[in-house]
């Protein structure tokens, strides 16, 4: 079928002179508007036609039909008797298709685009949806060219490495932290590598980094007068890990803190000293009242000698107030002996302990049964105090670090006793705490004093670490940058090379990451 064509549908600079369709195919011929041939050699023009030649292009599907331009290309004859160039085409501009390219322009920024923004498998799906006949290696293929270069100059970047297999081989990624973008991929970590990228940039004023000794090496050589600022998370995680190796060294001393059964009410808070007095009158308490229901004394006589109530006493004999935490009446109360049961025979799960209640009869909802099973769960928790039972060190170094006014009573006691036991480790505590209070609030007037305690204390090599990168540390408190974004790229990075199962090299890494929606 031929007819009429509309020229506006084809890419701009070229010319349809006829057109046809086959089944879900539509053919257009086309040839190239130019008003003037210059020849390649000497760059005069030239009207002696030669010959011609026929380049097919795929453009972009049109009406459910795949199209096919057929781009007709003249030759010419050089007019130009000394110019070694005989014969030479019209040139095709690389907008309307590049060199020995099969596909036009506009298309193939199509196909470069689903590349970056997909992936290979993803785009050729759905690629076929949209009658885009293209494979999946075309399209990463032309993804992997699509890189963009750098519209500015950097002026404050962040550096940090990336595993191409962790443990084995890393490489580095460079992020323009102003413009949120990432700027380069670097094959290795290496600092000559890094030097080298660095030379070619000398405009770059900060650079923002972890505590890597490689990195501020190729820095210091690269650029001397770049200010380097340290990862403010990074500082955190080095404190919080430096204390937790304090903890390991002090744990065969808070082991026997945790078996000692004595505990010393001076040095607990007022709150928690008037919680555990109240604990030790009601133990007292329940201790005599079950005493005299084994020898026989009626309830009504307990209730005359103890003046309390005929329920509670009842309680204290069937065993319901022996928990730490108080409990309250609830419609779970008559089913306490089956609960105890069950929880005794090893079923710890609050789902599972209220479908046996259910198959019993029991008609209450899952949510008063979970907290009777966590009240159960922290009772045990607290119960062994001074059992010899004592936290893994990493929970310790947490409770110590979270403040005893935010952890439960049992976990404030246990901290409150091994801070009295080993004030050193308490010293440490509070050197974790104004660290981490220095970095949140950015208070570099503080840093020197807290360096000079923290070196005879337990946090002793981290301070010599930290006065070895004494001026990154300083600008970090400083500085508003820091590496926050180039960890999240990083992050972004990993999720792509999963998409393309660990295959991808650093060109196609690097287009899709500066890939923008």
């Amino acid at each position: 079928m031929r007819g009429c064509f509309d020229t506006r549908l084809l890419p701009e600079g070229l010319r349809a002179t006829e057109h046809s369709v086959d089944g879900a195919v539509l053919t257009i011929d086309a040839e190239v508007l130019a008003a003037e041939v210059i020849c390649p050699g000497c760059g005069q023009g030239s009207t002696r036609r030669h010959g011609r030649y026929v380049r097919h292009l795929t453009d972009f599907p049109a009406h459910g039909r795949s199209v096919q331009v057929r781009l007709s290309v003249r030759r010419f004859r050089c007019v130009a008797s000394h110019c070694p160039t005989i014969t030479f085409s019209e040139s095709v501009p690389d907008c309307l298709a590049c060199r020995h390219g099969r596909r036009t322009g506009r298309f193939q920024n199509l196909v470069a685009y689903l590349g970056r923004a997909m992936g290979g498998r993803p785009a050729q799906a759905l690629g076929r949806r949209m009658r885009i006949g293209v494979s999946k290696d075309t399209f990463l293929r032309s993804a992997a060219t699509g890189a963009r270069t750098m519209e500015f100059e950097p002026r404050v970047i962040g550096i940090d490495d990336w595993a191409w297999r962790k443990g084995q081989r890393y490489g580095t990624l460079i992020c323009d932290l102003e413009r949120r973008a990432v700027i380069d991929l670097l094959p290795d970590r290496e600092p000559a590598t890094v030097a080298a990228w660095l030379r070619q940039h000398p405009q770059i004023e900060v650079v923002a980094r972890d505590r890597n000794g490689g990195y501020r090496q190729a820095i210091s050589e690269a650029l001397p007068d770049a200010t380097q600022v340290a990862d403010r998370w990074h500082l955190l995680q080095n404190a919080s890990d430096a204390f937790l190796a304090a903890v390991r060294r002090a744990m065969p001393a808070i082991r026997r803190t945790a078996c000692s059964a004595a505990l010393d009410p001076g040095i607990l808070t007022a709150a928690e000293r008037l919680q555990f007095e109240g604990f030790q009158r009601r133990q007292q308490t329940n201790v005599m009242i079950q005493r005299m229901g084994s020898e026989g004394v009626p309830i009504k006589r307990i209730v005359r000698i103890t003046g309390l109530s005929r329920g509670l006493i009842r309680r204290v004999l069937r065993g319901e107030r022996e928990d730490v935490f108080r409990l309250r009446q609830s419609s779970l109360t008559p089913w306490f002996p089956l609960l105890e049961q069950h929880w005794h025979d090893g079923c710890r799960n609050g789902a599972e302990l209220w479908r046996r209640l259910r198959s019993h009869g029991f008609r209450g909802g899952l949510r008063v049964v979970g907290e009777w099973a966590t009240r159960q769960r922290r009772a045990e928790a607290a119960i062994a105090h001074g059992s010899g039972k004592c936290p893994p060190s990493r929970k310790v170094a947490r409770m110590m670090a979270s403040g005893r006014y935010h952890l439960s009573k049992t976990d404030s006691i246990f901290v409150a006793q091994v801070e009295h036991a080993l004030p050193q480790l308490a010293q440490d505590r509070r050197l974790l705490d104004a660290f981490t209070s220095m970095v949140r609030n950015g208070d570099e007037d503080e840093l020197a004093a807290w360096l000079d305690q923290a070196k005879a204390s337990g946090l002793a090599a981290f301070a010599r670490g930290l006065s070895a990168d004494l001026d990154a540390v300083a600008a970090a408190l400083r500085e508003p940058w820091s590496n926050g974004q180039t960890e999240g790229q990083i992050n972004r990075l990993k999720m792509l090379k999963r998409q393309m199962y660990g295959a991808a090299g650093i060109d196609l890494l690097l287009a899709r990451l500066q890939h923008s929606a």
